[in-house]
């Protein structure tokens, strides 16, 4: 269940950045993408990829605003993550700290990650349901050809997703 829930996770973050995980490397963005515009640029690279595939105008504006609350989701996860990991480095600062403190913090964390990730599920289907077939997977093609070109050493599966 919990693999299950990290490729969910996983897809829908590939899905909205595309592959932009390794272009903050080479234009200085921040700590690992934790600054605005590492944010706004997947967001950005996600339209024009949207707007060259979903022809109808009205639908890809629909489309778009979706991939927005796919990246909000995104962000407040990132955020519930290092919060959660805070709150372990206390408490692992604390010598009198018990296992089911530590275990607490992690099936919180565990019970968010669900949420997020159940979240970003149904906004991908919601996305999907606004396509057609032959767009959805145009999109995919896309951005897995956009996402390739950010892979450091040829490692990353080349099928699509």
């Amino acid at each position: 269940m919990r693999r299950m829930q990290w490729a969910v996770l996983s897809l829908a973050s590939l899905l909205v950045l595309g592959g932009c995980s390794g272009y903050r490397h080479h234009h200085g963005m921040m700590e690992g993408g934790k600054s605005e515009a590492y944010w706004q640029k997947g967001q950005q690279d996600m339209a024009a990829l949207i707007d060259r595939t979903v022809k109808d105008p009205a639908k890809a504006q629909q489309v778009n605003a979706i991939v927005g609350e796919i990246v909000t989701e995104l962000k407040a996860g990132r955020e519930q993550e290092r919060t959660a990991h805070r709150q372990l480095y206390a408490l692992n600062a604390n010598y009198a700290a018990t296992p089911e403190e530590f275990t607490k913090i992690l099936d919180d964390a565990s019970k968010q990650r669900t949420q997020v990730s159940s979240k970003i599920l149904a906004l991908r289907f919601k996305m999907k349901d606004l396509m057609t077939a032959d767009e959805w997977k145009a999109l995919s093609d896309q951005m897995l050809s956009y996402s390739s070109k950010y892979q450091h050493g040829g490692t990353g599966a080349k099928t699509g997703y």
